[in-house]
């Protein structure tokens, strides 16, 4: 991929990461934190139920990396599946005796393209995953 294009879908990616961790993580490790603090005073509980009770604490917090982590890795598959398609684009029109800087206009065509049309998926992909964290889901 063209290393501005890359830089934008990065860029784009990285601030939707900051603003979920901002906007909505932080809120949940607050919680985690607080709720496994509460599970350690319990000084009548066993080990094994305070181990328990940490977990139980966690759990939300890990529900919602694994979210965005799954959904990350889907845009990104997207992403590539696109690129992917451009390069073949571009490996079959060389087969067929187009002149090199014809196709590469064309790849970088196709390219950009790709990228701008899954930059266009990133603010429903991001209201997506900050439904699911306010909902816990």
């Amino acid at each position: 991929m063209a290393e501005s294009q890359q830089l934008r879908v990065q860029e784009a990616v990285e601030a939707m990461v900051k603003g979920l961790e901002r906007e909505n993580i932080r809120k949940m490790q607050s919680t985690m934190f607080r709720c496994s603090a509460s599970c350690c005073e319990d000084s009548q509980a066993s080990m094994q139920q305070v181990h328990q009770c940490i977990e139980h604490c966690h759990a939300p917090l890990a529900q919602a990396q694994a979210l965005v982590t799954s959904e990350l890795e889907k845009f990104q598959d997207r992403l590539t599946r696109c690129i992917m398609h451009c390069n073949d684009k571009a490996k079959d029109s060389m087969d067929t005796g187009s002149k090199e800087q014809q196709v590469k206009r064309q790849l970088e065509s196709c390219v950009t393209k790709c990228v701008d049309d899954h930059m266009y998926l990133i603010p429903t992909m991001t209201k997506k995953m900050k439904d699911s964290l306010s909902t816990g889901k």
